[in-house]
């Protein structure tokens, strides 16, 4: 620790930070604007200026920037001198010369750290009376809009986009006073994490073009704690709604998931809690005409009754994308015998798979700021960019951390962003990828090996025996393959922290013992190695720990026995296994009830369809890839005959005469049952405060203090106000009304603080800036941090990769817009989205006689044929075909699967 003295009073710091960091993380008020927590320091705005003293005796000092001065022992400095007040006053002043002063009409009005620097620095008057400079605006895509005549040249856009997220078509434009960001032409910003632009800068120049649409201003939004839905990641954020509708997702600050920052997908995906497509009403299909006819809730229960009767056979089919309340609610209902994962079997194996080496296994899950540290870095048949944005993210920075000792050798401070970079030019830690194409992640590599999973797999096993020889040998391997494995042992065990990333993106065990394997390896040799999975949705992990098997079982335990009712939890079965077996599911039984929000294939083919509340209108638990069960809460009540999945199940337990029926009555009680019954779910009942919770006898309100309007709303049916709805199921409240200091962590619904109305007050919650917040992080783990050296090696090893001179290995091809289910009903991402395509290297599709775009026929070992049009791939190995995973128009397709390859001429495609 170093003593600073801030206006003569000493203070305790940390070694090595910057005294804006300092002084800030010990409560001061500091102006600043081009300084980030996660991006540090480059002296760029010239507004964070204190102060200095050589020592006690000198009166008169110097003017610094206190980003970019070290908070040696002993610092003098002063944050009130009238000298250095009047000088940041000045720099506001000019900084402001030619900013369009458009408050009133501003989207980042009422949230702008422009205006919050502006009254702390005590700049009101603007003296100058010249012609402003203007500039022109820029369409920059469907989620970012672009005011440039607000923008005081901090630096932070660029920083962030092609510094820290490694985006290329953005930049700084100068001409000696004209400095412009945005694209040399306008168009698209082709970054995944984009919409991070809106948060980042100081002023309106990017915000948030979905919130534009709806015209709300930020104080007027109800908010809560909330987790992204459309990953396995789990980002924390807070949840905006006004008018029944939600309006935006912000990020949720959490030091140890995703910190300052959410992907597009995570940003803009929510919109589809407002679609048309919304299920409003209980739907019973009529038996005569086949059509579906609206009904109440009371009455679809009473519809209901006759089937769920005491004794009734129930399967339950779970879903991935529910909370663990829905899904071990259904489970209670049809009994633990008859409750399916939802996910295809193939899936359901790797998922359980993976959750028993992170359990079992020597290697410790990381989170994602433990990940952004590793040192060497080994990722196996995973594209992370699209199924794990924010690991991508992660890695991004991982792999900085080797060639930081190029700083540290030239006495740079970790601090000074602009002077480390310079020093490490383009050196890179080591990243290896192994995958089946080339990935956006590759760009920041060491080596790429592009293969077959087969061949991935057998290259994560030859690793594993190049750093320990007790791991099982691979026969058969290429000099290529053999000289890489070579290498990547080599960079791994002279890391200090290596990293191990897979997941089930390629669908193959073998890909995932393999990763395993290297771990396993590492740690055995005396290395404190991470073993980090990706996991297919939000929820994949703990439904996998719930449910016995995947939905192809289930398909035969209907068949089997004579079932009463099949009820589907929140799952489109079409998207996840072969469109023929699923036909045959809904052949073979009538009474299907599904819950869901939104209509889909499975829907359309069931009896009675209940309407389910998204994850915006309901409270429940999630459990993240790293085995982190964190909660999400209600922003607002749904309307019309919506109720919550566990409320609907229930009801049904109700009907069914079952115990569990009589125990439960809020939210907690499902917790706690599943914590009591599944003991490995123990830590999930305290991963946010009960619904009793209260400080000094008051609930948290959801409305902030300045929210207006709420008689207004309904002024024209009448002028009484009306009363607040309640909510049993957690300590929120839907009103200002309640605790106004600061609550638990996992209670956060904004980030505001006395003079601190943007993003960046997030600071004032934290136990120091860029750290943990006050009172820990929100989340539970559910896995253990203990490591050991313990474990045996996977040795099926799988064979050279082969198909016969006809055939194709068709691969799921991940997008991180389109392949995910819920988000592609969102406007902005729905533009975004990949098209239906066929992808072959063009060595392959040349010797077919097909170039770009030519229409393919595809004939699948199933019998399924279908037409696409083709994209060529240039990474995909020989015969290795891919199509996008997820997509509507291609579900009902199992891949890995093999098919034959034609030119589709004459035919519809």
């Amino acid at each position: 620790m170093a003593t600073i003295f801030v206006d003569n009073k000493p203070y305790e710091v940390k070694d090595g930070d910057n005294l804006l960091h300092a002084c800030l993380s010990l409560g001061f008020d500091i102006p600043y604007f081009c300084w980030h927590p996660a991006m540090h320091s480059v002296g760029a705005c010239r507004q964070c200026a204190v102060k200095q003293f050589r020592d006690e005796n000198d009166t008169r000092g110097k003017i610094v920037m206190s980003c970019m001065t070290p908070a040696a022992d002993g610092t003098r400095i002063s944050i009130n001198d009238p000298e250095v007040r009047a000088f940041r006053a000045s720099v506001i002043e000019w900084l402001m010369l030619n900013h369009p002063h458009d408050c009133p009409v501003c989207d980042e009005g009422g949230e702008c750290h422009l205006q919050d620097m502006t009254l702390m620095t005590g700049h009101v008057y603007r003296r100058n009376r010249l012609k402003k400079r203007t500039h022109r605006n820029q369409y920059l895509g469907p989620f970012i809009n672009h005011e440039m005549n607000r923008c005081i040249q901090c630096y932070r856009c660029v920083r962030f986009y092609r510094d820290y997220s490694g985006g290329r078509d953005f930049n700084v434009f100068a001409a000696h006073d004209h400095v412009y960001f945005g694209r040399h032409e306008e168009g698209v910003l082709e970054n995944e994490f984009s919409g991070n632009l809106a948060e980042i800068c100081p002023t309106g120049v990017f915000t948030d073009k979905t919130l534009k649409r709806h015209y709300v201003r930020k104080w007027d939004l109800q908010t809560a704690p909330s987790v992204c839905i459309h990953c396995g990641i789990g980002c924390n954020t807070i949840a905006g709604e006004r008018h029944g509708k939600l309006l935006r997702i912000r990020n949720r600050f959490n030091s140890e998931v995703n910190g300052y920052f959410l992907c597009d997908r995570g940003r803009y995906g929510y919109e589809f809690v407002n679609t048309e497509r919304r299920i409003r009403h209980p739907l019973i299909k009529n038996e005569l005409s086949g059509k579906f006819e609206e009904t109440t809730q009371e009455d679809a229960i009473s519809h209901l009754s006759g089937l769920l009767h005491y004794g009734a056979k129930v399967i339950g089919i779970g879903s991935p994308r529910a909370s663990l309340e829905a899904n071990f609610a259904l489970r209670c209902l049809a009994g633990p015998e008859s409750f399916y994962s939802g996910m295809s079997e193939k899936e359901h194996k790797i998922v359980l798979l993976m959750a028993e080496i992170l359990q079992k296994g020597p290697a410790v899950s990381p989170s994602l700021s433990e990940v952004a540290k590793s040192d060497a870095v080994l990722v196996l048949g995973e594209d992370v960019t699209n199924t794990a944005p924010l690991l991508a993210l992660a890695l991004r920075q991982a792999v900085r951390q080797k060639t930081m000792a190029i700083a540290k050798k030239l006495h740079i401070p970790l601090w000074n962003d602009a002077a480390v970079r310079e020093a490490m030019q383009n050196e890179r830690g080591p990243l290896f990828i192994a995958s089946t194409s080339a990935t956006k992640l590759g760009e920041v590599s060491l080596s790429q090996y592009h293969a077959a999973p087969d061949e991935v797999a057998r290259l994560g096993f030859a690793v594993a025996h190049e750093i320990d020889p007790d791991a099982p040998a691979v026969k058969g391997l290429s000099k290529e393959a053999e000289e890489l494995s070579k290498n990547i042992a080599l960079a791994l065990s002279g890391a200090e922290r290596p990293l191990i990333v897979s997941g089930g993106g390629c669908l193959s065990e073998a890909v995932v013992k393999a990763a395993a394997n290297v771990a396993l390896a590492l740690c055995r040799t005396g290395r404190a190695c991470r073993l980090s999975f990706t996991m297919p949705e939000c929820n994949s992990l703990g439904v996998g720990l719930i449910g016995r098997a995947g939905v192809e079982e289930a398909f035969k335990a209907v068949k089997e026995s004579k079932a009463d009712a099949v009820i589907i939890l929140e799952n489109d079965l079409f998207r996840r296994t072969d469109r023929s077996l699923v036909d045959s599911f809904f052949d073979a039984c009538r009474n299907i009830i599904a819950i869901d929000h939104i209509g889909n294939q499975t829907t359309s083919r069931a009896a009675v369809v209940l309407p389910a509340a998204t994850f915006a209108e309901t409270t429940g638990t999630l459990v993240n890839n790293e085995g982190r069960a964190q909660r999400f809460f209600q922003v607002f009540q749904s309307r019309d005959e919506v109720m919550e999945s566990w409320r609907w199940l229930h009801n049904l337990l109700v009907l069914s005469g079952l115990p569990e029926a009589k125990k439960w009555s809020v939210l907690d009680d499902i917790t706690a049952s599943l914590a009591e019954e599944l003991p490995v779910f123990g830590p999930a009942k305290d991963a946010a405060p009960p619904a009793g919770f209260r400080i000094c006898k008051k609930k948290i309100p959801r409305q902030p203090h300045r929210y207006s309007g709420r008689t207004a709303l309904t002024a024209g049916i009448s002028v009484h106000e009306p009363k607040p709805p309640e909510d049993y199921d957690s300590p929120l409240s839907f009103s200002m009304e309640g605790y106004e200091g600061r609550p638990p962590s996992e209670l956060i619904a904004r980030f505001w603080s006395p003079g601190w109305n943007s993003v960046q007050s997030v600071g004032k919650f934290q136990q120091e800036v860029g750290g943990p917040l006050n009172g820990g992080d929100p989340g539970r783990r559910l896995i253990g941090q203990s490591q050991s050296k313990e474990g045996d090696y996977f040795s099926d090893i799988p064979g050279p990769f082969s198909v016969s001179e006809d055939e194709w290995l068709v691969i799921p091809l991940h997008h991180i817009f389109g392949s995910e289910e819920l988000s592609i009903h969102a406007a902005g991402i729905a533009e975004s989205a990949a098209r239906p395509y066929l992808a072959l290297n063009a060595r392959r599709a040349l010797a077919l006689g097909l170039a770009e775009g030519d229409e393919v026929s595809l004939d699948f070992s199933g019998g399924r044929q279908c037409g696409l049009p083709l994209r060529i791939v240039p990474s995909l190995p020989d015969g290795v075909a891919g199509i996008p995973a997820g997509l509507p128009a291609l579900s009902g397709i199992t891949l890995p699967v093999t098919a034959r390859l034609a030119p589709l001429k004459g035919k519809d495609g």
